[in-house]
């Protein structure tokens, strides 16, 4: 009874003070807002993974022991074809002089600075490979190709097998304190060295990889997404949405002098030459105008724009970043919040359509949708609430802010909306009472046709269904970027030409400190690195005993004979101290063997992989230390391509449980709203089966599923479920209130909500399809299977739940 009574009363409430409730809103707004000025962009692909991850904790205890792996990569490639050139080798050179320049660089490595060792006599003579280039002559360069193809630790690496392509990699070791700030200006630095070369070397084409560009790619496309996504997502919006609500209702004479005024505003603005008062003023003047003309589209749009804002703002409060995936939080609020101000609208539209003045459609219109406006916000909530139990932080983030903008826009759409539409001029043509409109018409098609209706969705449902097993777990996460990006297209072009960016670190520890000395360990690990070089993933193998087979040739006058491992602990131990002496300050081994030498660093590049291909390989690898070595124990993989592998599954599993926990949550919201656990159960029917009928669509489209693909079915179970809430609200409306048959109630039903139905789920599915043009692939894949869903969910509302409660109840009023 006090529900009747707050929904009878509510609206006058709003209207009596309508002025307070606009000037309260906008205040409160504003104050969340404040936060906006906490946001800040995330450069580092770690924020992908829990404090606790393993994976990652592996791999912090790996840059504890040797060197950081943040890498610049210039990956150099001259037009003749030949790096072995003169004018190419000094490109390099030059190039490796420079990199030292870079901001954070502490390691350069280049076939130019490579410690090449030699015997003279009785002495161990370390060099770099080459110097003045252009006084090299023919015999000593092939001598400096045939040196470095020859050498494991630069063939596959630095320089082509074929000598057309070679590398000059930059190690960086950012602060940490400015994350913000770091990792652009070391690109920055990049893209200014690589047009420097390109400018003083014409014929080298110079290209830019590594875990720093990678970074950076990160939240450029963040950055991209949110100057191009948001703003066509808000135009396409209020057009799509100014076109099904009918806003404009002045004639076409009005609207083309509307139109032509603000063009000249528009023209007059994008001159830039007027004062900020006089540009404020235009701005406003504009949007006054555009709010005297559609009235309810610039509404909703104000409701919208004062939810993200607000919704981003207690983001920034509560200290959340802004990620690939969080930047398209916006995007989302506006697709999601834009449902409950179209409910209120086109109930207040339809009343005054059929002769009620304005203030009594407002009324009637917040009496009929209070507690179905708050109930599909609250399941929404739920629904991107349950992204919390994600293991991959940024999606979490993404939840909170959707959550937190949904919250927002339901108290701004009964109060702020009302309140504003009592202020503004709506001009609607009156329509005959019991006039046969489409939705009438389709209502009777549906009640007609319930029988056919429901086998052939039925039907539907299963062949959809059976091919959801197609779908398969996989990543490949250098292509979560799509070829827009420079960075995977140079990504693209290093494996193909040289050598792989995904790579497996391991650190192989040899039990004692100056264990790696021990003829028996280097073994080990020299037969665990062979065994890596026959595997058809692997591009590359960095490994310390190439080193020591080196100095053992070194110390027995560079016989090609003695190139193997020494025999004796001794002899190695004295062989890699003379070597560390003689290398140069920034050269050293501390990228390859622990400050004790108690552990050494094996490196694995690797092909381009999906995620279920790297964890293959990691296993085999794992599988062949436990049957293979004695002294190596507990070598666990690690790097950011294992993480990103593991990762997916994880997150699957997690959100499995998620899922689960927003299901329960919502089926008993909805069984105590609606006051029956049968309607309350069948109404989950159709909230379940868009997320089956789309994942079986995708799998046979697609057939991948990827780390952003797994948060979906949580996602949009809150979204779909605003539509049952809606239709069932009236539907029960008509059976409770006016006694009516279950095949009239959903005539009912089709008459007062259908339209507003369909609107919002054509602006959901416009919303999420602008997701899909977005260069980062986590947005894009999630954009288009969501929009998918909620167009199957559409389906599964109109077509599938109505012949079903005509089954369920009969006829029977």
């Amino acid at each position: 009874m006090s529900m009747r009574r707050l929904e009878e009363h509510f609206g006058e409430w709003v209207l009596k003070y309508r002025w307070p409730v606009i000037i309260v809103s906008l205040i409160l707004v504003f104050l969340a807002a404040s936060g906006m000025k906490n946001l800040a962009m995330s450069t580092n692909y770690r924020v992908f993974f829990n404090a606790d991850n393993p994976q990652l904790r592996a791999f912090d205890a790996l840059e504890n022991t040797y060197t950081k792996n943040d890498n610049v990569m210039f990956v150099l490639t001259p037009k003749s074809g030949k790096v072995f050139s003169r004018d190419a080798l000094e490109a390099v050179a030059v190039l490796t002089k420079k990199a030292w320049q870079m901001p954070y660089s502490i390691r350069v490595d280049s076939i130019s600075n490579f410690q090449y060792s030699e015997a003279r006599g009785d002495d161990l003579i370390v060099r770099d490979l080459y110097k003045n280039a252009q006084k090299l002559s023919d015999a000593q360069m092939k001598k400096i190709q045939k040196i470095a193809l020859a050498e494991p630790l630069l063939a596959g690496r630095l320089i082509s097998p074929d000598s057309k392509v070679t590398a000059v990699n930059v190690t960086i070791q950012l602060p940490g304190k400015s994350e913000m700030t770091e990792v652009p200006k070391v690109v920055t630095a990049a893209r200014k060295m690589a047009d420097e070369i390109r400018s003083a070397y014409p014929q080298m084409e110079v290209r830019l990889t590594g875990m720093i560009m990678m970074n950076n790619a990160f939240s450029e496309s963040a950055m991209g997404d949110m100057k191009s996504l948001v703003p066509l997502s808000f135009l396409l919006m209020m057009v799509f949405l100014a076109i099904l609500l009918r806003d404009f209702q002045r004639g076409l004479p009005a609207f083309l002098v509307i139109m032509s005024a603000l063009a000249g505003i528009g023209a007059l603005i994008s001159m830039g030459s007027l004062a900020m008062p006089v540009m404020a003023a235009l701005l406003l003047l504009g949007f006054v105008l555009l709010l005297w003309s559609f009235p309810a589209t610039m509404s909703t749009l104000l409701v919208i724009i004062l939810s993200i804002i607000a919704a981003m703002g207690i983001g920034g409060l509560l200290g959340f970043p802004i990620t690939p995936p969080s930047a398209s939080a916006p995007t989302i609020i506006l697709t999601v919040a834009i449902a409950n101000s179209v409910h209120i609208l086109i109930t207040l539209l339809f009343e005054m359509h059929h002769g009620k003045d304005k203030r009594t459609a407002i009324n009637e219109s917040l009496r009929i949708n209070l507690q179905p406006v708050f109930l599909a916000s609250i399941t929404t909530v739920i629904g991107f609430l349950s992204m919390n139990f994600s293991a991959v932080p940024p999606f979490r983030q993404l939840g909170n802010f959707v959550a937190f903008g949904v919250v927002i826009s339901f108290i701004l759409s009964i109060s702020f909306l009302p309140a504003l539409m009592s202020l503004l001029p709506i001009k609607v043509r009156a329509v005959e009472e019991g006039k046969d409109t489409l939705m009438i018409r389709l209502g009777d098609f549906v009640v007609r046709r319930r029988n056919h209706l429901l086998y052939g969705m039925t039907a539907l449902v299963i062949i959809l269904v059976m091919f959801i097993p197609r779908n398969q777990l996989n990543d490949v996460f250098v292509h979560y970027f799509n070829d827009s990006v420079p960075f995977r297209v140079d990504s693209d072009y290093t494996t193909s030409h040289l050598t792989g960016l995904y790579t497996a670190d391991y650190s192989l520890p040899a039990g004692e400190s100056g264990g790696i000395n021990n003829p028996a360990y280097l073994r080990e690990v020299e037969a665990f690195a062979q065994w890596w070089r026959k595997q058809p993933e692997t591009m590359h193998v960095n490994s310390f005993t190439d080193i020591m087979k080196r100095l053992n040739k070194n110390m027995h006058g560079d016989d090609p004979a003695w190139y193997r491992l020494p025999d004796k602990r001794d002899l190695a131990a004295q062989y890699l101290l003379l070597y560390e002496m003689s290398l140069p300050y920034g050269l050293d081994l501390n990228n390859q063997i622990s400050v004790d030498k108690s552990e050494t660093r094996l490196t694995v590049l690797l092909k381009t992989l999906s995620s279920n291909q790297v964890l293959a390989l990691d296993k085999r690898a794992h599988a062949w230390l436990e049957k293979n070595t004695h002294i190596i124990k507990n070598a666990i993989g690690s790097g950011p391509t294992l993480m990103f592998a593991h990762i997916g599954q994880r997150n699957i599993k997690q959100m499995l449980i998620g899922t689960t926990v927003a299901l329960i949550m919502i089926s008993m919201i909805l069984i105590f709203a609606l006051r029956s656990i049968k309607i309350g159960l069948v109404s989950m029917l159709p909230n379940l089966v868009p997320a089956a009928m789309g994942f079986g669509l995708w799998g046979l489209l697609v057939g991948e599923v990827g780390l952003a693909l797994s948060i979906v079915t949580g996602m949009t179970l809150g979204i779909v479920v605003d539509d049952t809430i809606h239709f069932l609200s009236k539907y029960l409306r008509a059976r409770r209130e006016s006694g009516l048959s279950s095949e009239d109630a959903v005539r009912y039903a089709f008459s007062h909500v259908a339209r507003a139905m369909i609107t919002t789920s054509v602006v959901l599915v416009v919303g999420f399809i602008v997701l899909a043009f977005s260069s980062f692939k986590l947005n894009s894949g999630m954009g288009m299977l969501t929009a998918i869903v909620i167009v199957f969910a559409l389906m599964a509302d109109l077509f599938l739940l109505p012949p079903l409660l005509m089954k369920l109840e009969g006829k029977k009023a």
